[in-house]
């Protein structure tokens, strides 16, 4: 017979970060030739299921850690990195033409393509005949690709159907870019 007192206990659940370092060191193993593909993911399903520290650590035993010298300074060359392209895309948005949005009265949609008949034509052989068409909707503009060929972008993401514009963003049509700017 037992009494309240005595009763089995599971250790303390591991905590989602030391699984994620783990999963880390699997994928590093993985990215470096270490793992095969297939012993990655039995290792993956196996560290999400571990109840214990020691069956993390057997999964990663065999893999070699960076030491933390090596991670400070690839952490600090990502940074860096990061960094310039930043700076290479703020330079030259500053260097984008401007494109003035319609005054929102006007009402109509403002086409966007290489057809004379556009109310803003754009004769380059990467943009569709009617490739674009910016609205004013509820106060906001909208700018909304019409199938182009080679695609409608806002800050350098691709335009999916539509997507809200503002003053300031970067607006491509294929390899054609501007800054919007609010009259």
């Amino acid at each position: 017979m037992t009494s309240s007192f005595e009763f089995s206990t599971y250790p303390a659940r591991l905590s989602d970060a030391e699984r994620d370092k783990a999963l880390s060191v699997l994928r590093d193993g993985v990215a470096k030739g270490r793992l095969s593909h297939d012993t990655f993911i039995r290792r993956m399903e196996l560290a999400l299921v571990a109840r214990r520290a020691d069956e993390l650590a057997a999964l990663t035993a065999d893999l070699p850690r960076e030491s933390r010298l090596s991670r400070a300074v690839f952490g600090s060359v990502e940074a860096v990195s990061g960094f310039t392209v930043r700076l290479r895309r703020a330079w030259r948005a500053e260097k984008l033409p401007k494109l003035l949005l319609p005054h929102p009265a006007h009402g109509h949609p403002l086409r966007i393509g290489r057809d004379p008949a556009n109310g803003l034509r754009l004769a380059h052989e990467t943009v569709s005949r009617v490739h674009a068409e910016l609205t004013h909707q509820g106060g906001l503009w909208v700018l909304r690709d019409l199938g182009s060929t080679n695609g409608t972008t806002v800050n350098g993401r691709r335009v999916v159907g539509a997507a809200v514009v503002r003053d300031g963003d970067q607006v491509g049509f294929g390899r054609i870019t501007y800054r919007l700017a609010a009259n």
